[in-house]
């Protein structure tokens, strides 16, 4: 199964070279420890990590550890987050493995097929807003200026993600496995509200030396209309 996942990601999901960093789709996937139709959709995520032009963010969820497992990445938040998307789109349930696409998209994480389409689909709309991010020591510089005409304020965040996580998992639906997770979230906050009307200008302290990821998203869990990271 695990090389079959390979080889379909593979031929589906291989990004060619001249969208490198330009407007790139974020991938958000909500997944646990104990969930056992989540491995595929770990797996996945470690192609999409490869990617040049999406942002891919592995969100882990603590809604599943009664089952008899805790998912040592998990944060409540995330699944707040997770919660928060379903109401905006008017979903009565949430899931696991569940992938945001841009803060619109719904899809099950576990389809390379589904998903690729879903990149090339948010890749052809105009970006929103531009983006940029830069280092001085410690210390992330952030600016960004509209592109076109928004209504309502935006929301501006900051996250870190640590590249890859293993985990020795010995309860719970996945026990008895080790499962290698890429790009798993940490640290996100909320840093300002922005409404558009003038040029972002804004530095943001972010020590160590995990990549930095800056979305900006329309407020209420609305979509994501830009994002950049410094790796």
């Amino acid at each position: 199964m695990k090389r079959l996942l390979q080889a379909v990601a593979a031929l589906w999901l291989v990004a060619p070279p001249l969208l490198a960093q330009e407007n790139p789709v974020v991938l958000e996937l909500f997944t646990s420890q104990g969930c056992s139709s989540c491995p595929p959709a770990d797996e996945l995520m470690h192609a999409l990590a490869e990617r040049d032009d999406v942002i891919a963010l592995a969100l882990h969820v603590d809604y599943w550890d009664y089952i008899g497992w805790k998912d040592e990445f998990a944060d409540p938040r995330n699944a707040q987050r997770q919660r928060a998307y379903a109401t905006t789109a008017g979903r009565r349930s949430i899931y696991t493995p569940e992938m945001i696409v841009n803060g619109l998209t719904d899809i099950v994480g576990a389809r390379p097929m589904e998903v690729s389409k879903a990149i090339a689909q948010h890749k052809e709309v105009a970006p929103a807003v531009a983006l940029t991010l830069s280092r001085d020591g410690d210390a992330v510089e952030i600016g960004a200026t509209t592109l076109k005409q928004l209504d309502g304020p935006m929301i501006v965040q900051m996250l870190r993600y640590v590249p890859e996580r293993e985990a020795r998992i010995t309860r719970g639906e996945n026990a008895g496995r080790t499962i290698t997770y890429a790009n798993v979230t940490q640290d996100w906050k909320v840093l300002r509200e922005w409404d558009g009307k003038s040029p972002l200008k804004l530095t943001a302290e972010a020590p160590g030396e995990n990549p930095v990821v800056v979305l900006v998203q329309a407020a209420k869990m609305g979509p994501i209309l830009a994002a950049g990271e410094l790796k």
